[in-house]
């Protein structure tokens, strides 16, 4: 077992700590500032579930007929994110939220983006 090392990625929308990385699974916390919403995204790979730990948001996600829906999490609610589906987090008060994700960081397929990121493949 070793200690590992908490890497602070900074995000127009606030940031986000990486605190697990193995060849297995990626855990972060994002930390999303009232207000501001991560980019309309989908994974081609990746998959991951979400948890929010302080505050509240909104998951906007793709249902099986491909209509978006919006879900309110609050804190010590869950929802998991099949690879494929689109999906974008909004934060309705300032929130933290734990993510636990296949390793695959760069799959990310931006349709929509407040910050000009849109159509990047960059984490």
């Amino acid at each position: 077992m070793s200690k590992q090392t908490i890497t602070r990625v900074e995000k127009p929308w606030g940031y986000e700590l990486i605190w697990a990385r193995t060849g297995d699974y990626v855990g972060k916390i994002l930390h999303i500032n009232k207000g501001h919403k991560l980019s309309l995204q989908y994974h081609r790979v990746k998959e991951e579930t979400v948890l929010v730990s302080s505050g509240v948001m909104n998951l906007v996600i793709e249902d099986e007929r491909g209509t978006l829906q919006e879900v309110l999490l609050k804190a010590g609610e869950a929802h998991h994110i099949a690879t494929g589906r689109k999906h974008r987090m909004v934060a309705v008060e300032d929130c933290d939220v734990f993510e636990v994700s296949t390793p695959q960081l760069d799959d990310v397929v931006r349709l929509e983006d407040g910050y000009g990121r849109q159509g990047t493949s960059q984490a």
